[in-house]
């Protein structure tokens, strides 16, 4: 018997979050460095890294570290630059989330100020045609 499907839920995005993505998706530098981060931090990419190496200490060179140390150094620098334009990407996206989230937040309220303004307008009309309109007070 097979388990029964859950129909998947469209959510709405952040519109920063769709041009995000679309920039990445539409830069063939920025996926090739997405895969490579995604995959560095994984766990195959340790169990792969720690084979290559015993392998290369056990069987490769009857003096393996200074060879090793020189391609355990390289490996470090680029997976570091992989690290960085991981960040500088992060980093990116929550500029353009906070800028567009402000610019929301300030649109909001300007709305809010304007129905405050509305709202006390009418209240004041209101009271003025039940005081002075109908010559009554409120008691």
């Amino acid at each position: 018997m097979s388990e029964p499907v859950e129909p998947t839920v469209s959510r709405p995005r952040h519109p920063a979050v769709i041009a995000f993505h679309q920039t990445r998706l539409d830069d063939a530098q920025l996926r090739i460095a997405d895969a490579i981060t995604a995959f560095a931090g994984s766990m195959p990419f340790v169990y792969i890294h720690a084979v290559v190496f015993a392998a290369w200490m056990v069987f490769a060179e009857g003096s393996p570290w200074p060879t090793l140390t020189l391609v355990v150094s390289l490996e470090a620098i680029f997976l570091s630059t992989f690290v960085m334009i991981g960040q500088n990407r992060q980093a990116a996206f929550q500029k353009a989330k906070a800028e567009h989230d402000f610019v929301e937040q300030e649109l909001e309220l300007k709305t809010n100020t304007e129905i405050t303004r509305a709202i006390h307008t009418l209240t004041t009309e209101l009271h003025r045609r039940i005081i002075i309109d109908d010559g009554t007070r409120p008691s």
